[in-house]
């Protein structure tokens, strides 16, 4: 935001402790040593309150956000003020949904949940695909598969997230049946289609291009934000669409064995963090929530994803979503300033819609253009 905000525009960086801000703000450009400091806290409902009536965008990267989330999202709700997060937490976006969306729409909010790793390019790439499908006549979108690669480090605050939502879990049978439904997110589950979507967690695989696939960790939540856009837009996609995400690793005989060992690996890591004495053991290497990849890691990091769809009618398109750095951080960094400036800057451009919405939805292509602007690629081409 320091080095990509327009001249003249208020930004402030909100908090818990207002010395501490003050040592975040004396580490970036110069541009950002005159915004304001805002000491809040989402346990303190009047200070949370205050900052909303003073804004026209709230960002929030304050998590786990079934913790510390739903206050914030509460107060934009009220005071008409745009929100934005980077969520990845199932149980927390439909609490916020079923909380606030009408409070939101009557007072014209946009609440927009998911806008870095999760689950922009998943959702922006998939929209594109949409986009081109129509434009051909080719009917709606039936079979869509992401195929994710990255060069990633590992993020506390993810697995924070990650303890919080198994801990639900294991001691809430609703939020069990909540995490296992592919149309957890609907605006109007009654209304879904009966159409079978791929397992999350879908046996390794070899693709037509001989890339081996294993499971993704993040597809039981991202999957979910696409569907929800769908639903969103009157399933616009297709009321036939099935969308699964696998993670790509290699081809050949060492890529079969490569993802079948992430495969075993993934399941023994989310049984592990399930178990409360097995964790233990884990945290102990894992790093802490607040730690994550250094900056040289961040700054090595890549995402790239693969979205290939065929329509109803049988024609095929594929979609790229890619960008440099670290997916979490650096380039989640990039994805959460765009969201940031659309909303505040962009709103004659914006899809019209208020509410609880995603990033497809909230944003659509005026994002895809300021992502591309900062050095992303979103492209979708039609195949033979």
């Amino acid at each position: 935001m320091a080095e990509h905000a327009p001249a003249g525009m208020r930004v402030g960086l909100a908090g818990r402790s207002t010395s501490r801000l003050e040592a975040v703000r004396r580490q970036l450009p110069a541009a950002a040593h005159g915004w304001a400091l805002i000491e809040a806290d989402s346990a303190d409902a009047d200070s949370i309150a205050a900052m909303a009536a003073t804004t026209r965008v709230l960002f929030t990267t304050v998590g786990p956000y079934a913790k510390h989330g739903l206050p914030v999202v509460e107060a934009c709700a009220r005071a008409g003020t745009h929100y934005a997060d980077l969520a990845g937490e199932v149980s927390f976006i439909r609490e916020a949904i079923d909380r606030y969306d009408d409070l939101a729409k009557m007072n014209g909010a946009r609440i927009v949940h998911s806008c870095g790793y999760d689950s922009v390019p998943s959702d922006l790439a998939v929209l594109l695909l949409h986009q081109a499908a129509e434009a051909d006549a080719a009917g709606g979108l039936a079979e869509v598969q992401l195929v994710a690669t990255a060069k990633a480090g590992i993020s506390g605050g993810t697995l924070e997230s990650m303890r919080g939502q198994l801990d639900a879990m294991r001691s809430n049978s609703a939020l069990r049946s909540l995490a296992a439904d592919p149309y957890a997110l609907s605006p109007d589950r009654t209304r879904e289609p009966t159409t079978p979507q791929p397992p999350d967690a879908g046996p390794v695989h070899r693709s037509d291009d001989g890339t081996w696939t294993a499971p993704f960790i993040m597809a039981p939540f991202k999957t979910r934000i696409v569907r929800r856009s769908n639903a969103l837009q009157d399933w616009a996609y297709g009321r036939s669409l099935q969308y699964g995400e696998v993670m790509g690793v290699a081809p050949g005989p060492a890529g079969a064995v490569t993802a079948r060992a992430m495969a075993l690996g993934l399941r023994s890591f989310m049984g592990a963090m399930a178990f409360p004495p097995s964790r233990k053991v884990l945290d102990r290497f894992l790093p802490a929530p607040g730690a994550g990849p250094s900056t040289g890691t961040q700054r090595a990091g890549w995402f790239h994803s693969q979205v290939t769809a065929r329509t109803e009618s049988g024609q095929r398109h594929q979609a790229i979503a890619a960008g440099p750095g670290d997916p979490g951080y650096a380039a989640t960094a990039v994805m959460a300033g765009e969201s940031a400036l659309a909303l505040a800057l962009d709103g004659d451009r914006l899809p019209a819609a208020k509410g609880s919405l995603t990033p497809a939805t909230a944003l659509g292509n005026v994002l895809i253009q300021r992502l591309r602007a900062a050095g992303h690629t979103y492209q979708v081409t039609k195949l033979a």
